[in-house]
């Protein structure tokens, strides 16, 4: 079903999809007014623990994609735009408990490594020709950004919390790892100074979609060293190849307390 929910002052157009196993026969009947002014982590909680209970079913599910607006200056000009970003909800219900999922997707911008260093070799190749030496070449590369092509990428971060914990997570600071594991954020509306400043801060950043990942879960494990070792942590990173006929997919999954023992060892 789709439909409008406030989340304290701020409303979201919500898809939700809802699954009962097995439930009684008859239509799925779901109930979310009286839950309206929560977290979307929350609210996909309760109609969850609704439907299990109400149909009898030993097992529901509920999974909430609302899309809402953030207000944010361009980051030369100061000119106000507005971004559509997403907010992810999900629980599961069952007799043992219910387990919550909270995350975010948001759209930005990655400039490719590979070819930039292929066009920093050919610049290189050319400067040599014109006579500047191997340290004013590298100075020059340093202070000039190289070319590379870029993609528009669709980030998505969500953290499954297990039933004993109850933490209380900011969907903003997921939306904010996941803008700057990308080579730069995006926007809708800019002038020709941010547009500059974007392209410039890109191509200094330039990232794989796998980079983007790396970074996302790094950001997690940075930023909310508290949880517990068993929340799931899952990033995907999504490129729009603008060179290439095809979509470029980078994900990874796991264990919290498994990534922040990896990034030690390593």
């Amino acid at each position: 079903m789709e439909r409008v929910i406030r989340i304290g002052r701020q409303l979201y157009f919500a898809t939700i999809d809802c699954f009962a196993e097995p439930a009684s026969s008859g239509p799925l009947d779901v109930v979310i007014d009286d839950a309206a002014g929560v977290k979307v982590e929350e609210l996909a909680r309760r109609i969850a623990v609704d439907v299990r209970e109400r149909h009898g079913a030993q097992r529901a599910e509920v999974r909430i994609a609302a899309r809402y607006p953030e207000h944010k200056p361009a980051p030369v000009s100061g000119i106000a735009t507005q971004e559509i970003y997403t907010l992810l909800g999900q629980a599961v219900a069952t007799g043992r408990g219910t387990r919550r999922v909270i995350g975010v997707s948001a759209q930005g911008m990655t400039a490719s490594p590979w070819a930039q260093q292929l066009v920093a070799g050919r610049s290189r190749e050319r400067l040599a020709a014109e006579g500047f030496s191997d340290d004013e070449i590298e100075s020059i590369l340093e202070a000039v950004p190289v070319a590379t092509h870029d993609q528009r990428g669709q980030g998505t971060l969500t953290l499954e919390l297990p039933e004993e914990c109850d933490a209380d997570l900011d969907a903003l600071e997921l939306l904010a790892i996941v803008e700057d594991s990308m080579s730069s954020e995006i926007y809708e509306l800019m002038k020709r100074s941010d547009e500059g400043a974007i392209v410039d801060k890109a191509t200094r950043r330039p990232r794989f979609p796998e980079d983007c990942v790396r970074e996302a879960i790094l950001g997690v494990i940075e930023r909310f060293g508290g949880l517990p070792d068993d929340v799931v942590v899952s990033a995907r990173q999504e490129s729009l190849e603008t060179i290439h006929l095809h979509t470029v997919v980078a994900e990874r999954s796991g264990l919290l307390g498994e990534l922040r023992r990896e990034l030690s060892a390593a």
